[in-house]
């Protein structure tokens, strides 16, 4: 017989620390079971290909041509100017230092004209390479602003089943690293590997002209060397998408945990979060030291090769200069342009390898930049109507997920001006479906129509601006107590603004906070207690003046005291405007034009509650339990 201590005994979650979880994430790189390793037949077929994003990013920067056009010449001209040095190095050492036919007084002459004219071009390219970084910095700041502009733009009008399946730590994630991540692909990806290549390319061609066997001896380790640094770096791509994918998920914790900071509180989580927040970072501190190592490896080779490089032209070279085919100035020459060889196919790979952790980031943003808009409008869209004569809802169903209705066949009429009241068990319906009268969401069935003309034949925008909402759920803003009533219409007067306050019942309260309506009630007005919070956000919806009003459950966060003081403004709230009601308490909707009886997405009954009563079904028993439940 099973104890009560067992039977109430919680079924222990297998949890994995950041070691074990970190060694799971190398085993399926190597198994090629990651995202970033499946075979391209399979990318094709589940995400479009890295290509597309690449191409998606070109057409972003088209607009910036022309100042990315200048900065690429600018440090085009800074690397010519960079390749004098070496060969003028070579002429003076070879036609002016060890010329013995040359007078004393004319080699000082030629040294310092010479002298003067590279140092001119050190100057003038140490001048180009300033003001290369200060149009680099600027053309950075214009396209992380435009970017992360668009990118805001785009995900404040996605689809709320998007953005309630999105964590808010994830939505900042995009907004901030992820951006600035893609904004450094304009240098590592084009300016740095542009300029880099062609200074391969003019470096090989200067060594090829003066010493042949030299330049082979200079190039030989090259393709090999490039080869494995490009098998290294690929590997590290797959290790900075899933630290970034690691941090996103890290920082939607982190603002959910401070977002519900009283529930950790109440039920002593702070430990577990504390464990899980250091299990996350130690598991992301894993991931950067091996990809850091893979970094190492690379960076350590090419250290390596530069020095052994060089010791093999002095070898040969010296060689070559015992025999009298080479000059000292060959030899020098060779050594600093074998460093300028060397340095650009470095940063070739170094920009590779940084450009892995952009194009993580890069995807993350166009895939946002991709999806569709939150009920676009139809081409043919006109404004909603100023008045509301009727609203018609016809055949109605929906569904947030396939073969999961959550509302069947929803059909009723009401003329304009009409209170509205939806009452039901918890998950009837009755929220989702003012929602879709809202337009939040379109029905996957049958059409709302107002003044008979379908909703979605009208503008969003226009649509919207007849409505007011008071949610259960209050929602107020880090700000004033006048920036929070006059959130939907911010040119309101003062005046305005105290009056919709004295109708919702709310200027008693805040004549008496400190700063009065200029008093800040923090993030979501935790310094205001439930009641107020409500009436604030009743005021919100009085100075909207809509046409339609939605009030969920309104009162529920009410005392006894603050409903009485707010009924009557509802009441008056109600005059000449449609208003849909959803209530728990019954006593608050018994004026209703209609009461719409709904339990688990269908209609069972409605009328007034005159008539519901005299039904004795469904609503009459709630209205019966309630009166036992006020009675005990």
């Amino acid at each position: 017989m099973t104890s009560k201590k067992d039977a109430h005994a919680p079924t222990k979650k297998k949890k994995f620390s950041s070691k074990q979880n970190y060694y799971a994430f190398r085993k399926s790189i190597e198994n090629k079971k990651s995202e970033d390793s499946e075979s391209e037949d399979e990318k094709s077929a589940t995400n479009p290909d890295r290509n597309y994003y690449w191409k998606k990013y070109r057409e972003w920067l088209w607009p910036y041509k022309i100042p990315l056009g200048l900065i690429f010449l600018m440090a085009l001209l800074g690397m010519l100017l960079e390749m004098i040095l070496p060969w003028a190095t070579k002429y003076i050492i070879d036609s002016i230092l060890l010329a013995e036919a040359v007078p004393p007084d004319t080699k000082f002459e030629q040294l310092h004209w010479i002298g003067g004219a590279v140092l001119g071009t050190l100057l003038l390219g140490e001048f180009l390479g300033a003001l290369r970084t200060n149009r680099m910095t600027v053309l950075n700041s214009q396209v992380v602003f435009s970017l992360r502009k668009r990118l805001f733009d785009r995900l404040i009008q996605m689809p709320l089943s998007y953005i309630n399946d999105t964590k808010s730590g994830g939505i900042v994630s995009r907004l901030s690293s992820d951006v600035e991540n893609v904004t450094g692909l304009v240098q590592m990806a084009f300016i740095s590997p542009g300029v880099a290549i062609i200074k391969v390319f003019v470096t090989l061609g200067i060594l090829f002209s003066i010493r042949w066997e030299l330049a082979i001896a200079a190039a030989a380790l090259l393709p090999l060397l490039t080869y494995l640094s490009i098998l290294w770096v690929k590997k590290a791509r797959p290790v900075y998408k899933s630290m970034a994918d690691d941090r996103s998920q890290i920082d939607a914790r982190v603002a959910e945990t401070f977002s519900g900071i009283r529930v950790v509180r109440s039920f002593r989580g702070e430990r577990k979060e504390k464990l899980d927040y250091a299990v996350g970072h130690h598991g992301i501190i894993r991931k950067k030291i091996f990809a850091d190592m893979i970094e190492i490896i690379v960076g350590t080779g090419w250290s390596f090769i530069i020095p052994f490089v060089g010791l093999i032209i002095i070898w040969l070279g010296g060689s070559l200069y015992i025999k009298g085919s080479a000059s000292i100035g060959d030899i020098v020459a060779f050594q600093m342009y074998t460093t300028m060889l060397l340095y650009p196919v470095w940063r070739i790979i170094l920009s590779l390898s940084q450009t892995q952790r952009a194009l993580a980031s890069m995807e993350k943003v166009f895939e946002i930049m991709d999806k569709s808009l939150d009920l676009p409008d139809a081409l043919d869209a006109a404004s909603a109507p100023a008045t509301v004569r009727s609203v018609e809802i016809r055949n109605l169903g929906f569904a947030y997920k396939k073969d999961l209705p959550v509302l069947k066949d929803i059909s009723f009429q009401v003329k304009g001006g009409s209170v509205v009241a939806f009452v039901g068990p918890s998950g009837a319906g009755k929220t989702t479906l003012t929602d879709l009268i809202a337009r939040f969401f379109d029905p996957d069935q049958g059409s709302i129509l107002i003044n008979d003309t379908d909703i979605r034949g009208f503008t969003r925008d226009s649509y919207r601006k007849l409505f007011g909402i008071v949610q259960q759920d209050v929602f107020l803003f880090d700000g004033t107590v006048e920036e929070n009533i006059s959130y939907g219409y911010r040119r309101a007067r003062k005046d305005v603004v105290v009056s919709a306050a004295k109708r919702a019942n709310a200027d008693e309260f805040i004549s008496d906070l400190p700063n009065k309506y200029d008093t800040l009630i923090g993030e979501r007005g935790v310094k205001l207690s439930g009641g107020q919070r409500q009436r604030i956000s009743i005021a919100r919806a009085l100075l909207a003046n809509p046409e339609i009003l939605i009030l969920d459950e309104a009162t529920s966060n009410l005392d006894t005291e603050s409903e009485q003081k707010i009924q009557s403004a509802i009441k008056e709230l109600f005059k000449g405007r449609t208003t849909f009601v959803i209530a728990h308490r019954l006593s608050t909707i018994t004026n209703a034009d209609l009461i719409i009886v709904l339990d688990k997405g269908a209609i069972l009954e409605y009328g007034t509650h005159e008539h519901l009563l005299s039904l004795r079904g469904f609503y009459f028993d709630m209205v019966e339990r309630q009166r036992a439940s006020l009675k005990l």
